[in-house]
């Protein structure tokens, strides 16, 4: 992992009409990348849930709160948005499932892109998969709890041949754009990792459950330190996504 490249990070996810997903992703990839961007934000990725036909999870980055609102005001309040926002809405059920997050450590943010973002037009997405695994708990997670990730967590993640590839924790600070919420009083700390491809996350996976040292050790530890079990999302990065 590198340093921090997007200091706050939004995670959306956003429940959608059935059978409306690619529609939504169609146009998203056509007309609003590069829209958001000249704005001054960065779309670090964008995906199907693999687990839910109607859910669309992207990664949003910003350098601070405050070029945030900065930011979101030009994009929501422009041309752009003006006017194919009402086609993106039609696609929706939800969008406020969004959380607020900051990387963990200086060295715990997402890493440059493995390359350029496809061309507008380009069709075909990646092979690779991304997961994403979601803690909660009632209070912040603190420095005890980071420490036991990295010593004990990360480790088994990366012997199974799924290494985070980026560790975030809840942003508490006040929305900046009230006009798009976020979910607040919550406490999480999420962890992503990268594969090759679906054999890539099934090794990973078997490669787990064979590992007596999780399941003895490392899993009652971890699960004793949050409110319950974590949630995971499987991504599969759309086209255009540079985080793939």
């Amino acid at each position: 992992m590198t340093g921090v490249r997007y200091p706050i990070v939004e995670l959306r996810q956003y429940g959608l009409h059935p059978g409306r997903r690619d529609d939504l992703i169609g146009l998203f990839e056509r007309e609003l990348i590069e829209p958001q961007e000249a704005a001054g934000m960065a779309l670090v990725g964008q995906f199907r849930d693999l687990d839910d036909p109607d859910r669309f999870v992207w990664l949003r980055g910003f350098p601070d709160m405050q070029t945030r609102a900065e930011a979101l005001g030009r994009f929501y309040y422009g041309p752009v948005w003006k006017e194919h926002g009402a086609e993106a809405n039609a696609t929706m059920i939800d969008s406020d499932n969004v959380l607020l997050l900051r990387p963990v450590n200086m060295h715990s943010g997402f890493p440059a892109p493995v390359g350029a973002r496809p061309p507008a037009g380009h069709l075909t997405p990646p092979p690779s998969l991304v997961t994403a695994t979601l803690c909660y708990r009632d209070s912040p997670f603190d420095q005890a709890f980071t420490a036991f990730f990295t010593s004990h967590v990360a480790p088994v993640m990366s012997q199974t041949g799924a290494a985070p590839l980026a560790c975030l924790q809840t942003e508490h600070a006040e929305n900046t754009f009230p006009a798009l919420p976020v979910r607040t009083g919550e406490n999480v700390f999420a962890w992503f990792s990268r594969f090759a491809d679906l054999p890539g996350l099934t090794a990973h996976r078997e490669a787990l459950a064979r590992c007596s040292h999780w399941h003895a050790t490392v899993r009652p530890g971890l699960l004793a330190m949050l409110a319950g079990e974590p949630q995971q999302l499987t991504l599969a990065p759309t086209p255009r996504s540079l985080l793939r």
